[in-house]
């Protein structure tokens, strides 16, 4: 590595940790996602992102931009800003090629399977990445024309790979982070998108970029020194491409007070006097999951068979509850997917219903949160088993609800970026249907000490790596701070 540019990256990392703390507390923080989606009272919510932005918006005020969820016949176009509260919100409309080769085409055809390692399911096309990086221009117009010069830019997901190399090309200079909220793959998976070097390129126009656990860290480190000629600087940066990026781990949490308070349903709740008195006394089990291929839904459906096979006392007294909200309805592999469930929910139902018992339950609708975190404190187990996910907030959500009195067990993937800190979860292989039915039987034979001993262990964890301590770590870091 030349030593000009060698000793340009160390200059650059020192002014980085010494930083612009003071300029830019001074300026704003404005979030850059797909979708600005403020959860209105009562509305239904997936939680992850936009459950983890609102909560930071509304603590320290800001402008969100993102799409409006509209697509519309004057094309795709910047909309004027709109207040709601301490968040100033502006929302982009797309034009029907933008939102069919951006968010149906690059962004959830190619990038989304490769990054959850089903490179098979992949479909690449050059006028979907085209459409990719045209929408991530439009988006820096539109940071672009409302930034000063002491803001901080905080982007989300893989929607905006592209984002931060728009804004250098406008002359950007602020600060710009990303925060990955899906896994990155390991550096051979990666390669099987065409684009993968120009993808790594525009990331490293980004000043930091955070990303779930250790091992998706270590897996863009990887591709960089190994695909890309990068080297190795002090505090987790990266020479590469001429610029210094940072990389760091910055688990995202639930505010647990807030879930735990939510998990007390009003005496009057009909919702929740509905659910006790279709269930009684049975045991229950919960699953909340978008409608997606990378939860493994399927093979938790075949897992509850064998568990059903194997344990005949149990048959009557157990309910599984499956909440799978409909999730790009218009892709088309989606749409197979909810066919694919339903027909196996008839069919282990047909196999094992009796007239007074329906051992699956499959809804394929959303709920509010007010609904949902009292139905976790009623479940027995909280199973979350998805092939691969960078993190899963139903996970940590599950946990916070429980009574600590008596609480529930949670059945965990090993590949859900929540298992690096939920050790005392029952930690199965979701590709393993034996596995998953026998730690769903030690989960409801596991006595009450064992249970509030594993759900205080987790509990700390999800104290000490709260959302608030996620949003401020990673802002600290992003702004300079040691």
């Amino acid at each position: 590595m030349d030593e000009t540019i060698f000793g340009r990256a160390l200059t650059e990392l020192r002014d980085a940790a010494a930083g612009s703390l003071a300029t830019a507390d001074a300026g704003r923080l404005i979030v850059v996602s797909n979708r600005v989606a403020p959860i209105e009272e009562g509305q239904p919510t997936a939680g992850g992102l936009a459950a983890g932005v609102l909560d930071a918006l509304q603590n320290m005020g800001g402008l969100w931009i993102g799409w409006s969820g509209e697509i519309s016949d004057a094309g795709s176009r910047i909309l004027p800003e709109k207040q709601k509260g301490k968040i100033r919100l502006q929302t982009v409309d797309f034009a029907k090629a933008d939102y069919d080769e951006y968010y149906r085409g690059f962004a959830n055809s190619a990038l989304w399977p490769v990054l959850h390692y089903r490179s098979a399911l992949a479909r690449f096309s050059r006028s979907d990445y085209a459409g990719y990086r045209r929408v991530n221009e439009l988006f820096a117009s539109a940071v672009a024309d409302a930034l000063a010069p002491q803001d901080v830019v905080w982007a989300h997901d893989y929607h905006l790979l592209g984002l931060a190399a728009a804004l250098r090309e406008k002359g950007v200079i602020n600060r710009l982070g990303i925060f990955l909220h899906t896994p990155f793959p390991a550096a051979a998976v990666f390669m099987t998108i065409p684009v993968h070097a120009d993808l790594a390129r525009a990331l490293c126009q980004y000043d930091l970029i955070g990303f779930q656990t250790e091992s998706d860290r270590r897996a863009f480190e990887d591709y960089v020194l190994r695909e890309a000629d990068g080297h190795l600087l002090p505090g987790r940066a990266l020479m590469a491409f001429g610029r210094v990026v940072r990389t760091g781990v910055y688990p995202i949490g639930v505010q647990t007070e807030e879930i735990r308070e939510q998990a007390e349903p009003p005496a009057d709740c009909p919702q929740m006097a509905r659910l006790h008195r279709s269930i009684g006394d049975s045991k229950l089990i919960i699953s909340v999951d978008r409608l997606d291929y990378s939860k493994g839904l399927n093979e938790r459906f075949q897992a509850y068979e064998r568990f059903l096979e194997q344990n005949e006392t149990r048959r009557g007294d157990v309910t599984f509850l499956q909440i799978a909200p409909p999730s790009r309805s218009d892709v088309e592999g989606y749409r197979e997917i909810r066919l694919e469930l339903e027909r196996e929910a008839g069919r282990i139902n047909g196999r094992f219903a009796e007239l007074d018992w329906t051992p699956l339950r499959y809804l394929n609708k959303g709920f509010a949160r007010q609904m949902l975190m009292p139905m976790y404190a009623r479940a027995d187990i909280g199973l979350v088993t998805p092939m691969r996910d960078g993190m899963n907030l139903v996970a940590k959500e599950f946990v916070a609800a429980q009574n600590p009195i008596d609480p529930g067990v949670l059945v965990l993937s090993q590949f859900a970026g929540a298992a690096c800190e939920l050790k005392a979860a029952l930690l199965v292989n979701p590709h393993d249907p034996d596995e998953i039915a026998a730690a769903l039987e030690r989960a409801l034979s596991m006595p009450l000490a064992e249970r509030r001993e594993r759900h205080a262990e987790m509990m700390a964890v999800l104290r000490r790596n709260s959302l608030t301590v996620w949003r401020d770590r990673f802002l600290g870091d992003l702004n300079g701070r040691a």
